[in-house]
């Protein structure tokens, strides 16, 4: 079992405090991403769970061990870095089987492992050949093919897959997707792109300014942020946010529209929507359209609603330019609300 527990874990440099506290557990075999923007603590928590760096404060367990006292070797962890970390004058078979030599397995089990793992990452064809004369993107396969022959308890990942272009990072997700969905190993990504947080993880943890703000499955971080650090940060657009007065027992006014909203807030709030659930209709925001962007099936608009940027994606066949006006509907189940205050969603 491979169950990792983080308490209270903090961390400061200087008079910096990176970490604040941090509480998570991340379940056998779960992959579980660390997402955020850089210098949010991410790689810093990551490295704690390696031991790699110091706690100022709390545990690290993994399974029925404490191991923020351990050596990074002592922890039954794998790591696959940022910049592969493969040795330019070794071959593919011996970057793969350098862990094992090290363990001093017996050849026939090396075999075995660099074999296998390589046929997993589709570098079969490639174990003769220096690992300096490959790609970027076949690097990173031997490095996820080092790092998954030792067998590990738990792979740690840190912003593997920035290095690639935009294609091979789409190729190189679909293989790491696969490829872990079939290990035995518990495994912790870190990556500041939401598009890889939200393909590959089981769970996301959303970190801001040393703090977890919301761990959760991808589908409730994007439909349900806990916060408004979420919403805003995830979606690509990012949720549109205006302010929301009291109109009567549980109704507020948004830009001059009525709405259905948390009867037990007070004062003002804030309505928050995606830009993909809106839709003109005969009744909701007036917009006034100020740029648009073909994207193929989707047009997204980028509007003024209340005298506030507001975005809408919209049917391509619907045809808007700047200067048009729009009324757009939000989708009643999708509206949110947070206290802006707290930050904290409404309910």
């Amino acid at each position: 079992m491979a169950e990792i527990r983080i308490r209270g874990v903090a961390k400061t440099f200087g008079s910096f405090t990176a970490l604040h506290s941090v509480d998570l557990t991340i379940r056998d075999r779960e992959f579980l991403v660390l997402l955020g923007a850089s210098g949010c603590g991410k790689t810093t928590l990551l490295r704690i769970v390696a031991g790699l760096e110091t706690a100022s404060a709390g545990e690290v367990w993994i399974g029925e061990r404490r191991v923020d006292g351990l050596a990074p070797r002592d922890r039954g962890i794998a790591m696959v870095f940022q910049n592969y970390a493969v040795f330019p004058h070794l071959t593919v078979y011996e970057n793969i089987a350098f862990g094992l030599r090290m363990k001093k397995l017996p050849q026939a089990e090396i075999d075995r492992r660099v074999t296998r793992n390589a046929e997993l990452m589709h570098i079969e064809q490639l174990l003769k050949r220096y690992s300096g004369q490959l790609s970027g993107g076949q690097r990173q396969r031997v490095a996820v093919a080092r790092a998954l022959a030792m067998e590990p308890a738990v792979i740690l990942m840190d912003e593997p897959l920035s290095n690639l272009d935009a294609l091979l990072r789409l190729e190189m997700r679909a293989e790491l997707k696969g490829v872990l969905a079939g290990s035995r190993t518990t495994t912790i990504y870190v990556t500041h792109d939401q598009v890889e947080a939200m393909s590959l993880a089981d769970r996301i943890a959303v970190m801001n300014a040393g703090r977890i703000v919301q761990a959760d499955d991808p589908v409730q971080v994007y439909r349900n942020p806990a916060a408004r650090f979420v919403g805003s940060f995830i979606g690509n657009p990012p949720m549109n946010f205006l302010p929301a007065t009291p109109a009567g027992p549980g109704a507020w006014e948004v830009a001059g529209l009525r709405l259905a909203g948390p009867a037990g807030a007070a004062g003002r709030i804030e309505f928050a929507i995606r830009p993909e659930d809106l839709a003109p209709a005969p009744e909701g925001l007036a917009a006034t359209v100020r740029v648009v962007e073909p994207l193929g099936p989707h047009t997204l608009v980028t509007a003024e609603v209340a005298g506030a940027p507001f975005r809408a994606v919209l049917d391509s066949d619907l045809r808007v330019a700047p200067g048009d006006r729009l009324t757009l509907a939000p989708a009643a189940d999708r509206i949110r609300w947070f206290d802006p205050e707290t930050q904290e969603a409404l309910t």
